[in-house]
């Protein structure tokens, strides 16, 4: 009898050494993110946007928003009041804003999304979900010692309209001017005007390119994408191959520097894939990020 327990005791202990390490292999599995070069991110744009800097919408927005603003309705959106109240090194700061629960995913063409984190409460300009928070709509106003230092206008999110910047007097600094999330100094090209069919769209701010690029295919498919931060190229930037719109497939990455101003940094490229996917190059740097 005492075999027999003794047997069984070694197969249990076995057993569960066996599946403790199928456990913390699955832990340190990693996904081969180079594995295929097929996208299949909803929020990846594979198609460019219809419009951008439309004068004729804007001017219908400012018409609603001097027809609805004493109740609280935004772009024919009903908002919501939301304060923070901040104190930094000494300096009691104010956020007064308002924000939005009607269900709408963020642009993804759009680099800087700002929403009301209420599990924080914060406001946060990057990593928005739905049902983590809730994206600013309407004025906004920055208060420093109750002074204005900052105001303007979110629409679902992105900086609309003018937004000002003013010292600790309350004398302006800066001003500047977006179109939902795009300023208004943005470059477009455009393979046909008439059609509006969009080439490149090349974000301007300051003078320099500042935010997300973005090069189509003349049939609108998402050739290139990549982040500019003062005017210099940072991160990793992606070419896609032209599928005529059926699926987003990657056809080079090339890792540029994270920060601006690294001027010992080298740009290579990272990895390739054909066509259908499959992954024909990598660069070893690749593996050890």
């Amino acid at each position: 009898m005492k075999r027999v327990y003794l047997i069984l005791i070694l197969l249990l202990t076995s057993v569960g050494y066996t599946l403790a390490q199928k456990e913390e292999k699955s832990k340190t599995e990693k996904v081969d993110p180079d594995s295929s070069g097929v996208v299949e991110s909803r929020l990846l744009p594979t198609t460019m946007p219809l419009l951008l800097f439309d004068d004729a919408s804007e001017k219908e927005k400012k018409k609603e928003k001097k027809k609805k603003s004493r109740k609280n309705i935004w772009f024919g959106v009903k908002a919501r009041k939301g304060f923070i109240r901040e104190n930094i090194r000494g300096q009691e700061i104010f956020h007064i804003f308002n924000y939005t629960d009607a269900s709408r995913q963020p642009d993804p063409y759009i680099r800087d999304v700002y929403w009301y984190d209420t599990k924080e409460k914060s406001i946060r300009s990057s990593g928005f979900t739905p049902g983590a928070g809730y994206l600013l709509h309407g004025p906004y106003e920055r208060q420093v010692n109750e002074v204005v230092v900052e105001s303007g206008m979110f629409y679902y999110g992105t900086k609309h309209s003018t937004w000002m910047l003013f010292d600790a007097r309350n004398i302006l600094q800066d001003k500047n001017h977006y179109e939902e999330g795009w300023p208004r100094e943005s470059r477009i090209s455009y393979y046909n005007q008439s059609s509006k069919t969009v080439e490149k769209i090349i974000p301007i701010q300051y003078g320099l390119e500042e935010g997300n690029f973005y090069h189509f295919y003349e049939d609108r498919q998402i050739a290139v994408t990549g982040e500019y931060r003062y005017g210099q190229k940072v991160g990793l930037w992606t070419e896609y191959w032209d599928t005529n719109n059926t699926k987003a497939v990657r056809k080079r990455e090339i890792q540029y520097q994270e920060e601006p101003f690294m001027d010992e940094f080298k740009p290579y490229i990272r990895a390739e894939w054909d066509d259908e996917g499959n992954l024909i190059y990598r660069n070893p740097r690749a593996l050890n990020q």
